[in-house]
């Protein structure tokens, strides 16, 4: 059996901000996704991080329009170093490690609501089953 090549490109912004909401946010739609990043996301982005093996299409939520969702994978944990996504550092330790330092507007900021701080008793193994159409 061969193998399939990873791709190894270094992620656009574009493609780094949608992972970390997805990461963050997981399992989020697309809609959520630009709601947070307050623009739209291009096919090539979701794209790029897919044929990374860093996201996936998960469940479709039930609701209008059964809209997709998307995840994190294994393969994105293994990367970053990562038991699970509950691993990922919070808004404390990014601040902490200085990649949320405020710049001037023309450089950019990150969108609020990227890294959430979830309180502990937000965080649990996965979403509730009623919103989610089994595969």
């Amino acid at each position: 059996m061969q193998e399939q090549a990873v791709d190894t490109r270094c992620p656009s912004r574009a493609a780094t901000e949608t992972l970390a909401v997805i990461a963050y946010h997981q399992p989020v739609t697309r809609a959520e996704i630009e709601e947070i990043r307050g623009v739209a996301v291009s096919r090539g982005t979701l794209d790029q991080l897919m044929e990374m093996e860093w996201v996936r299409i998960g469940r479709r939520r039930m609701t209008l329009g059964r809209p997709a969702t998307f995840v994190v994978t294994e393969s994105f944990l293994d990367h970053f170093g990562l038991e699970s996504a509950r691993d990922l550092p919070g808004l404390t330790e990014l601040r902490a490690a200085g990649l949320l330092e405020s710049r001037p507007p023309s450089e950019g900021v990150v969108a609020p609501g990227l890294f959430p701080e979830p309180a502990p008793e937000d965080r649990d193994d996965g979403p509730a089953d009623d919103l989610f159409e089994d595969e």
